[in-house]
Order: structure tokens, then sequence, then C-alpha cells
């Protein structure tokens, strides 16, 4: 009879502040109309510093935070929220894909524990 293997589940990983910032800086700075050079210069930053911090490769500082934001003709506050909001948004739609992995899991136990050891392929 085969070998009946545990299921590996991935550790649960909540998004980085920085990439979810940076994902919410990039996506007002496109509704805007703005360019990454016009949004470089007007925050007084670079543009290919700017374009790290909207893919999440930097962690930008409080002031820099502030500077992106004047330079979208926004505030902290609102960048601020829309990031908590969206990681709030990913994190519940993370726990809910969880939930329906373990709902399959205890499934799958349940129907093995019923017809016997299966062995599971990897």
């Amino acid at each position: 009879m085969g070998e009946v293997r545990q299921l590996r589940q991935t550790p649960t990983v909540e998004p980085l502040w920085r990439d979810v910032l940076g994902a919410q800086l990039r996506l007002l700075r496109t509704r805007r109309h703005r360019t990454i050079t016009t949004t470089a210069r007007r925050a007084g930053i670079s543009a290919q510093y700017l374009s790290e911090v909207e893919r999440g490769r930097k962690d930008p500082s409080s002031e820099i935070v502030a500077a992106i934001a004047g330079a979208l003709d926004s505030t902290v506050a609102e960048i601020t929220d829309l990031t908590t909001r969206e990681l709030r948004r990913a994190t519940a739609q993370q726990a809910r894909a969880e939930q329906l992995l373990e709902l399959r899991s205890t499934a799958h136990r349940s129907a093995t524990s019923i017809r016997g050891p299966v062995a599971l392929a990897a």
C-alpha cells in the first residue's frame, strides 16, 4: 500500500505595506494622468526612486510619502486610507481562500477516513 502524505499548506503571508502603498500610489498617479517623470519632479525625487517605490522595492519615509502625495494633489491621510483599505481587502480575501482550503482539506480527510488510507500525490 502507498504512503499517505499530508497536503502542504503554504504559510499565510500578509502583503507588505510598501507593496500595497506603491500600488496605491501608482493607481492614483495613473488615474490623475501623471507620468512618473512629472510626479517625481514635483515631489523632488528621482523618477527611478519613484518607480522603485511604486513597485514596492523601496520603503519610503513619511517625508517622501508626503512629497509624493503632494505631487499628486493628495494628502498622506488619503494615501494611508487607500493603502489601509486595500490591505484589509487583501487580508480578508486571503482569509477566505484559506478557509476554503481548510474546508476542502477537512472534506478530503473525511472522505479518506470513510474509504480507508489513500496515497496522495505530492
